[in-house]
């Protein structure tokens, strides 16, 4: 006698459904798994055979072989136990269940040794590839149905125990059933921009970097406020879309953050610590590979502060994403893709101790060490980087009661009409925002400024290269959008570029 029920097994965001066959044989007791299963799955086979004991269910006698179709996917994970249970127990005939039910459910949960159903990692990408697969039911852990009333096109059962996803595979009556709410979404919690005294240059790069979407590289000595700007800038940007919400709280599910507030519904930060490993930052694992912080920050801001100090493969692995907003990671048997379209935002100190260059201070760093620290941000990285403005250390008390201060609210206002006029404009392109504009493009269809002698000037000199002219025209349409105009003006062009190369663009 054999018995079919199905699970996902999960490459990145991606899924593929599994077939899992339970089948007998007379021969002396024994379980056997044949499908790639990985360890976590080949340990299974005890802990599901007591799991079924426990909850005073017969487990099939002599040879138990399950298979997991197709052979050729990696399986990992223990959100397979459930389905395997529920395969090995109908086998049995006074375990049957309702045959309808369980070929056309999908089911998730790791198993206890007593028969509780536990919560399992990535529900959400889980229930969407289910989805996508055509699936119309699930079963998964009752302490993730509130995650499981986020995914839109399924039907979805809660349960705490073995028995209760037999009871349903029956079709007996429950009441754990999922229901969606359409407004389940996570408020936004972030500082805001009138926090921050002062600072009057940093916080109008700032709010070019959200207005363009533009990445942003902020440079001065400690404590003029560097991280303070970072951290305000997702308050600044626009709600996630439902499309961006659902797949952003997928990647934050399947790095195992409970969602069981709602979906993410606001931009994420991330900001790593710079000890941080390349795998932590960028993703991996083992066998089984998890999204690191250019992914979690997907769709958000990732904030590198003390930038020279991380490490400099992790810098360099940076490159590929910033340009693909993708992420891809290979392993013997398989390669895992996630997305990783954020938002850099790098900061710095002039040199190790801090101080180089700084009025009224004292650097204490050898020259060979200052070059040696400022190189670590390499000009690959720096061309991707749109803005690159420095803080000048604070040359006056700025009192406390200076009078009010713009609110994050109001200069989001000012974010959106920004981003409306620049989706109207490219509106027959690809793209929604400057940033992302190909320099072929910005060229060939969009108006060029009547004078482009200062960008030959710093070409010529070479403070500018053919990447940083691409970046500073996407920058100066920002700043025409922010005008209200629809042409490039000389205004426009110059603070662009003051916003791309300092000092060095007053000699262009």
């Amino acid at each position: 006698m054999s018995a079919t029920s199905w699970c996902i097994a999960l490459q990145g965001l991606e899924g593929t459904k599994v077939e899992i066959e339970a089948a007998t044989a007379q021969n002396l007791p024994k379980t056997v798994f044949v499908g790639l299963p990985d360890t976590a799955l080949n340990e299974a086979r005890e802990r599901v055979k007591h799991g079924v004991k426990s909850s005073g269910k017969k487990w099939p006698d002599g040879v138990v072989t399950i298979n997991l179709s197709p052979g050729s996917v990696p399986k990992y994970g223990t959100h397979f136990d459930l389905a395997i249970a529920m395969a090995a127990m109908s086998v049995v005939r006074e375990n049957e269940v309702r045959t309808e039910l369980l070929g056309s459910t999908v089911l998730f949960g790791e198993l206890g040794l007593d028969g509780r159903v536990r919560p399992v990692r990535g529900i959400v990408p889980l229930l969407l590839s289910a989805s996508r697969h055509g699936f119309e039911r699930a079963i998964v852990p009752s302490g993730q149905l509130a995650e499981a009333e986020l995914v839109p096109g399924l039907v979805v059962w809660g349960v705490d125990h073995l028995t209760e996803a037999l009871a349903v595979l029956r079709g007996e009556p429950t009441s754990h059933v999922a229901k969606r709410h359409e407004e389940a979404l996570i408020p936004a919690i972030a500082p805001d921009l009138a926090d921050v005294q002062g600072q009057d240059d940093g916080k109008f790069a700032l709010e070019v970097a959200a207005a363009g979407r533009h990445h942003l590289f902020l440079h001065g000595p400690p404590g003029v406020g560097k991280t303070m700007l970072a951290s305000r800038l997702t308050s600044i940007l626009p709600d996630l879309d439902p499309d961006e919400a659902i797949e952003v709280s997928a990647i934050h599910s399947l790095a195992g953050r409970s969602l069981e507030e709602g979906l993410i519904s606001r931009p994420p930060y991330q900001d790593p610590h710079h000890t941080a490993s390349r795998q932590a930052i960028v993703g991996g694992g083992g066998r089984e590979i998890h999204p690191g912080s250019i992914s979690l920050a997907h769709r958000g801001v990732l904030f590198l502060d003390e930038g020279p100090e991380f490490g400099q493969k992790t810098l360099e692995s940076l490159r590929v994403p910033l340009e693909l907003g993708t992420v891809s990671i290979g392993r013997s048997m398989s390669q895992v893709t996630f997305p990783a379209r954020f938002q850099l935002v790098l900061a710095a100190n002039p040199c190790p101790c801090g101080y180089n260059g700084v009025v009224g201070k004292e650097c204490t760093c050898p020259p060979f060490r200052v070059r040696q620290y400022q190189d670590r941000l390499s000009g690959p990285i720096l061309d991707r980087v749109d803005i690159l403005h420095q803080i000048p250390a604070s040359t006056r008390f700025m009192a406390i009661d200076e009078g009010p201060r713009e609110t994050s609210h109001a200069v989001l206002e000012r974010v959106l009409e920004v981003r409306d006029r620049q989706r109207h404009r490219l509106r027959d392109s690809p793209w929604s925002t400057n940033s992302e504009v190909a320099g072929s493009y910005l060229r060939k269809y969009l108006p060029l400024p009547a004078d482009l002698t200062p960008i030959n000037r710093a070409l010529a000199r070479g403070t500018l290269s053919a990447r940083g002219v691409d970046k500073i025209l996407r920058v100066a349409w920002t700043l025409t959008d922010m005008a209200g105009k629809d042409v490039i003006g000389s205004n426009e062009l110059g603070a662009a570029m003051q916003l791309r190369l300092g000092e060095a663009a007053k000699a262009a």
